[in-house]
């Protein structure tokens, strides 16, 4: 063999290395990116298929990632009412730099996860969301779903004519293409109801939640703040094959009979405890002693429906002190919580485990 064919070997052989060393390197990279973003949402269709996951403003999450939170809260609500709400009535430079604060010392207590429970019509704005998401680390859940308590002041007139089945193909829509065009999915469906005997309107919004759940995986929160209301709820969603497991009952706390927030945590559904202040402490250590004597401990959430910058009041209400910092659960009911009896692992499926489990993405049915 000649000294220009050995060469010419050589050559092919050094490309084959490089090129090899080449794809090794490139696969190496796409696994890491994919080590960082397990659950990409760049799919057809949307994350429509995903399951056991949960969704926040910047994407999905595992489960177990969400780290201590607080289920329950809001950053920006305007109460004007669906005909008048809109984007131009505040200024989202000014929300996102008064409220910035207070969820940066929610995080310096080691709070990782915030569920944003304020729904379309009610100055849900998802790019506020985003934004404070990204500046302050927080793992921030917003949602789908419309408001119905209030005498129906804050849903759209549609609403009145439409069918549960269009509602949840509206809601559906936004778990599958994102909400209003910004690449940003739902973590849950929020909807609410009227106290006392639910009227035709609150039972298609609560029926829509659940053809929702069952298309999605979505869990329900369902503000009620009554038994009778609570106790309807509930019935529905199991009428419509959907597992109690899949609901929450929110503002639990205002339920005055203990025995039905028992019946309902005992059906398998989530009682949130969500009116944590200053001074309802020692009433809700009480509730949440009950339920644990009940054995249900691992059907509570508590919260603090806290915050929040409002629309129409001055800096947002915080001129006047209106604005409620998130930090109350960390700072006074938990170390009462610790003063009541409870372990640390209590306390940790409190505020970590609950939490996760209540928001993660998964189809329950009755039948599974």
């Amino acid at each position: 063999m000649g000294i220009s064919q050995t060469n010419t070997i050589k050559t092919a052989m050094n490309e084959k290395i490089i090129i090899t060393v080449s794809l090794l390197l490139i696969a190496c990279c796409a696994a890491f990116i994919n080590a960082k973003q397990p659950f990409s949402i760049q799919t057809a269709g949307g994350p429509a298929k995903k399951q056991n996951i949960m969704m926040t403003v910047r994407g999905p999450i595992e489960p177990n990632s969400f780290g201590k939170a607080l289920p329950h809260e809001h950053i920006l609500v305007d109460f004007i009412g669906a005909d008048k709400t809109g984007p131009g009535r505040y200024d989202a430079n000014e929300v996102i730099s008064i409220m910035l604060p207070y969820l940066r010392e929610l995080k310096n207590r080691g709070f990782t996860g915030f569920v944003d429970c304020s729904p379309a019509f009610l100055a849900r704005d998802v790019k506020i969301l985003k934004q404070l998401s990204e500046e302050t680390g927080l793992n921030i859940v917003t949602n789908t779903g419309y408001y119905g308590a209030a005498n129906d002041k804050y849903l759209p007139e549609y609403v009145i004519g439409e069918t549960a089945d269009q509602l949840s193909a509206r809601w559906t829509a936004e778990w599958e293409n994102g909400i209003e065009g910004t690449g940003i999915y739902p973590g849950f469906i929020k909807t609410a109801v009227d106290r006392g005997p639910l009227n035709d309107t609150d039972k298609k919004l609560v029926q829509a939640a659940a053809r929702t759940h069952l298309k999605t995986g979505l869990t329900i929160a369902c503000h009620t703040g009554e038994a009778q209301a609570a106790l309807a709820v509930l019935e529905i969603i199991q009428q419509e094959a959907v597992a109690p497991s899949a609901l929450i009952i929110v503002h639990a706390n205002g339920i005055a009979d203990s025995n039905v927030r028992i019946k309902i945590a005992a059906a398998g559904a989530w009682v949130e405890l969500d009116g944590v202040n200053k001074n309802s402490i020692a009433e809700n250590v009480k509730f949440i002693k009950e339920l644990m004597q009940a054995g249900l401990l691992n059907r509570t959430l508590i919260s603090q429906d806290a915050g929040c910058y409002n629309v129409g009041d001055e800096r947002g209400g915080q001129t006047h002190n209106k604005i409620h910092p998130f930090t109350t659960i960390a700072d006074q009911m938990i170390p009462a919580l610790k003063q009541a009896g409870l372990t640390n692992a209590q306390i940790r499926q409190l505020i970590v485990e609950n939490p996760a489990k209540a928001y993660t993405v998964k189809v329950k049915n009755l039948e599974g």
